[in-house]
């Protein structure tokens, strides 16, 4: 029996009477982002907890719950806090929310988180647009038995990133003016910190932020069909491209400032994804 399979469709029959409408984009909101949510009208919400068997997040400032509104005419389920894979769940479990989602209805992914600079000339407040990502660090969230309702067992990854949904991205950064760079996402398991010559590493390979989620939920949502684009908030420079020490308050005080900059770019980009 495919338990992953079997999980996810429990999970959906626990709470599909509560589901609101059918969303077009699900929004997942990383650190520092979280308080959107709370700046739209919620037309319906579920708490994580109260799903069975659903991973609930642990980390502060997650709060834990399904929020069901619009941005200008757009229908959105957005995840106001994620599940990360250093919490101790499995993978399965880490992208089961971008695969309910996924039964919710919604055709695109957009993915928000913060992240460490790989390269020298991202400074903490800079907005990344992900284009591409390295994922080899972390198991794939596809390892054991395909969920065939989802999708193909070997799921193409040519194009993660949804190249007219990045465009949106990029001309509404344009229209506010907010600079945004572009670059590749590398993830780590987490939850230490990378050291220097694993930053130096990760930049050798190509990298332009790190962190410690996002490239799992890419490749589940891809394989599930859904259309995928992300922006990542550069809070720190990654290990020894600065004398400071890393620390989660640095990241949070990095995300508080950049905030508004980072909600507006978010909610133009899925105001013009209808």
């Amino acid at each position: 029996m495919n338990e992953t399979k079997a999980k996810l469709q429990r999970c959906f029959e626990a709470v599909r009477d509560r589901v609101p409408f059918v969303p077009k984009v699900a929004l997942i909101l990383g650190s520092g982002l979280g308080d959107l949510a709370d700046m739209l009208p919620v037309e319906g919400e579920i708490a994580y907890r109260e799903i069975p068997g659903f991973p609930v997040s642990t980390v502060a400032g997650h709060r834990g719950r399904f929020v069901f509104s619009h941005i200008e005419d757009v229908p959105v389920v957005m995840m106001q806090g994620r599940v990360h894979y250093y919490e101790g769940y499995p993978m399965t479990d880490v992208v089961l929310p971008v695969r309910l989602m996924r039964l919710f209805g919604a055709e695109i992914l957009f993915l928000t988180n913060a992240a460490g600079g790989l390269d020298p000339a991202y400074s903490a407040g800079t907005l990344m647009m992900i284009t591409d990502q390295i994922s080899s660090f972390v198991p794939s969230p596809l390892i054991g038995p395909n969920v065939e309702m989802l999708g193909t067992r070997f799921p193409d990854m040519s194009r993660i990133y949804d190249a007219e949904l990045c465009g949106i991205i990029r001309s509404s950064a344009e229209d506010l003016g907010i600079e945004l760079k572009e670059g590749t996402y590398v993830q780590a398991t987490g939850p230490n910190y990378e050291s220097p010559a694993e930053v130096r590493m990760f930049r050798t390979l190509g990298g332009s932020a790190v962190g410690m989620s996002t490239a799992v939920e890419a490749i589940a949502a891809r394989h599930a069909g859904m259309r995928v684009c992300g922006v990542s908030c550069v809070t720190n420079p990654g290990a020894g491209l600065s004398d400071n020490l890393l620390s989660h308050e640095e990241v949070q005080k990095a995300s508080e400032i950049m905030k508004p900059n980072f909600v507006a770019l978010v909610q133009k980009s899925i105001g013009r994804m209808s």
